[in-house]
């Protein structure tokens, strides 16, 4: 049984809910934003809280009820709060710029690596090393993220490349000198 699925999701006061059909349209202080919801599941709008409810019950269903209301929250919490994420840039004569929704990479290659933030995405780069990431759309905050860090992934002997913050790198140990 879905236990996620089936806790209410809070509405806060300045939040907008639009549920028309299968499109749920969320509006707030920092944006919009719309998504389908799958046909084997319903939302139940009352006062300031959405519940998720099912149209029969299977274990797919259930499945599908804890995704939706995980969804559903996230778009709430976007458009209220938005979302962060921090990537770190460890090694020598490593570096980011940021220039308008456009980051530039020095990151070992021969040339600088420019990267294009999706529209939704803004970045920002502290101290030469520290990207922040923010957007009211977790999921294509998260697809950027992550996009960005496979340009050049740490290595596990010193740990070079470009990080999530909260990830840790464990280092193998390097060779040893015997004869």
């Amino acid at each position: 049984m879905s236990r996620v699925g089936k806790k209410p999701i809070e509405v806060p006061d300045k939040t907008k809910i639009d549920y028309q059909g299968k499109l749920l349209t969320v509006s707030g202080e920092k944006g919009s934003l719309s998504r389908s919801i799958h046909p084997e599941v319903d939302l139940d709008i009352q006062d300031r809280s959405i519940h998720v409810t099912l149209e029969n019950d299977s274990r797919s269903n259930r499945a599908l009820q804890g995704l939706t209301r995980s969804l559903v929250a996230n778009m709430i919490t976007g458009v209220t709060r938005g979302f962060e994420r921090v990537l770190e840039i460890n090694g020598i004569g490593y570096r980011a710029s940021a220039a308008g929704s456009k980051l530039t990479f020095n990151i070992g290659y021969s040339n600088p690596v420019e990267f294009a933030l999706p529209e939704g995405v803004s970045g920002t780069v502290d101290k030469n090393n520290v990207i922040k990431l923010s957007g009211i759309d977790k999921e294509k905050l998260g697809q950027t993220a992550a996009a960005i860090r496979r340009l050049r992934p740490p290595e596990p002997y010193k740990g070079k490349g470009i990080k999530f913050a909260e990830e840790r790198i464990r280092c193998k140990a390097g060779k040893t000198g015997t004869k």
